[in-house]
């Protein structure tokens, strides 16, 4: 009893953010999640604190956690000081560590998440960057981000003289010494090896629901695409 709660409060977050809940509801009043999805931050706080192995399990298998933006409206606005988002990136955290985040829709996605935007980092430097927001992986640009991704240069090089190209300025290309940096700080921060773990635990998964190949390119585009409609 209280080993996953334990677990928990080994990560700083979880021991800012949960103090002494008294279940006001006042964190779920404001919170844009609950507003658009099957999301109650009082009552998963409410479960973390019964110290529950098996509740709190289910919530690290569960969707529930991942509809969290982590906007922090929460924070500011709890009477006893606590801040369910910080709870909510602790929850997020073991899951990922622990692999049970492949047992729910949302949280299999955190592949989709290290695959394009973690290794774009390590790669680019950036979150994202132009070239790699593919009009026919994002629908929800909309026709003008075609015309936008075929002529980035040219929309892009008004705002920026350095564009994809080394120098000083926005959306510059990066150095190699500084990517090198970033690897080195992803390494030591155990960024490196949180990748690894979700790499492994969606391989394990992918093999489980009968992807041969485990995490290849398709269990990615699967995961990244498909959405069964069910959470809201």
């Amino acid at each position: 009893m209280g080993k996953y709660f334990d677990m928990l409060m080994e990560d700083v977050r979880a021991r800012e953010g949960l103090h002494a809940c008294m279940n006001c509801g006042v964190c779920t009043g404001v919170c844009p999640a609950a507003e658009f999805y099957n999301y109650d931050p009082r009552q998963i706080v409410s479960i973390v604190q019964t110290r529950d192995d098996d509740a709190i399990e289910a919530l690290l298998k569960s969707d529930t956690i991942w509809y969290c933006g982590e906007c922090m409206s929460c924070r500011p606005r709890c009477p006893r000081g606590n801040t369910p988002g910080y709870v909510i990136q602790a929850l997020r955290t073991l899951s990922q560590k622990l692999g049970f985040f492949v047992e729910s829709e949302k949280g299999r996605q955190q592949l989709a998440l290290k695959r394009i935007i973690g290794e774009n980092i390590l790669r680019t430097g950036y979150c994202l960057v132009p070239r790699l927001i593919k009009p026919e992986l994002h629908p929800e640009q909309g026709t003008v981000w075609q015309w936008i991704y075929d002529h980035d240069k040219e929309v892009y090089g008004q705002f920026s003289p350095v564009y994809m190209r080394h120098g000083a300025g926005a959306l510059r290309r990066i150095d190699e010494d500084s990517l090198a940096e970033i690897r080195r700080i992803f390494d030591v921060s155990g960024g490196s090896e949180m990748f690894e773990t979700i790499e492994k635990h969606s391989d394990r998964k992918a093999r489980e629901m009968g992807y041969e190949e485990g995490a290849d390119q398709q269990y990615l585009m699967d995961v990244f695409c498909n959405n069964s409609n069910e959470h809201y």
